[in-house]
């Protein structure tokens, strides 16, 4: 589900027992290089309004940031909020799950709000 679009990115959810972001590029630019130089503070900036959001809202132990691309080549960041609680921590969410996660959270219609709010003008 798309939680927040302009003319240059969109954030998406991604169906998750954790608080889960992806910032996309809509220019399928395939490697964070091929970017202007413009373009790529603009996503910091919104990987950094997503972030505070993230930590002010759900308090997690860590925040992880990736990067990948192998399957879907094109420049997008996923953003998660982790939690010692969670499914597959400290392990990265795509590793091994180590336990049935325990958390109970605020929200996820209330995050997305306050989201999309933050990064209005960006």
């Amino acid at each position: 589900m798309i939680i927040f679009e302009n003319s240059d990115f969109f954030v998406e959810t991604e169906a998750s027992s954790i608080p889960w972001l992806k910032i996309f590029t809509k220019e399928p630019y395939r490697e964070l290089g091929d970017m202007p130089k413009g373009l790529k503070g603009r996503l910091w900036e919104l990987y950094d309004i997503i972030e505070e959001e993230m930590r002010s809202y759900y308090n997690p132990k860590k925040i992880n940031m990736a990067s990948f691309a192998n399957m879907l080549p094109r420049v997008h960041i996923h953003v998660m909020a982790r939690f010692e609680e969670d499914s597959h921590f400290p392990n990265p969410m795509w590793g091994e799950k180590l336990r049935e996660g325990k958390l109970t959270l605020p929200s996820e219609e209330e995050f997305y709000r306050r989201v999309k709010e933050a990064l209005k003008g960006v």
